[in-house]
């Protein structure tokens, strides 16, 4: 993968994701995940993006360049991962949701409580960091550099098993369909609306 494929709005960069593998190379062993579910986030035009009010010390990762790595702490407990995309300057940025552990699963497990098996070590934004290994410290790491986490080309997906739908969780935008993944794969959450979601206006 290079930055040619990244550079490029994060709804069409979301699917291409799909079938990638985000690899952590640490001393205690290495961890490597298929992706099978990604969100897209864009700046200004997203409500339901971090960068939506303009660039702040925690997002400016999301700001650019493409390829690099925005990590943040959600609701205060976990981390999630995002490949930053689209053009230098403009914010845009790809949750990874879900993977399929394909190298280091014993040390996935273990990173995940020992309680965690197959297709739930990394399903979820947190889950999946957690069995990476990918904390705050990781935050704005060029993925295409040859660091110790790095984002490598897949099996290609078929484009028949790629399956789009609402994001899940936001309470804005949340009725916008941004929300990629393998469809019948076990390791994809499930969709949940946001209990603060609201229908738009007039209806």
């Amino acid at each position: 993968m290079n930055v040619m494929d990244l550079a490029r709005p994060a709804e069409e960069v979301a699917p291409r994701l799909l079938g990638a593998v985000l690899t952590h190379e640490t001393p205690e062993g290495t961890v490597s995940i298929s992706i099978t579910e990604t969100e897209a986030y864009s700046g200004a035009t997203d409500p339901a993006s971090h960068a939506y009010r303009g660039m702040t010390p925690r997002n400016a990762v999301m700001f650019g360049p493409a390829g690099h790595l925005y990590v943040y702490r959600s609701h205060g407990l976990h981390w999630c991962a995002n490949v930053v995309t689209g053009t230098d300057g403009t914010a845009s940025a790809v949750l990874v949701r879900a993977g399929r552990v394909i190298e280091g699963e014993d040390l996935a497990r273990r990173r995940r409580g020992g309680t965690a098996e197959g297709a739930r070590l990394a399903r979820g934004p947190g889950n999946l960091c957690q069995a990476l290994g990918v904390t705050a410290e990781h935050n704005g790491t060029d993925l295409l550099a040859g660091t110790s986490v790095a984002l490598s080309e897949g099996e290609p997906v078929p484009a028949a098993l790629i399956r789009v739908g609402p994001r899940v969780g936001v309470s804005k935008a949340h009725d916008w369909e941004h929300r990629f993944y393998l469809a019948g794969d076990p390791t994809v959450s499930a969709y949940r609306l946001s209990p603060r979601a609201r229908p738009p206006r007039g209806t």
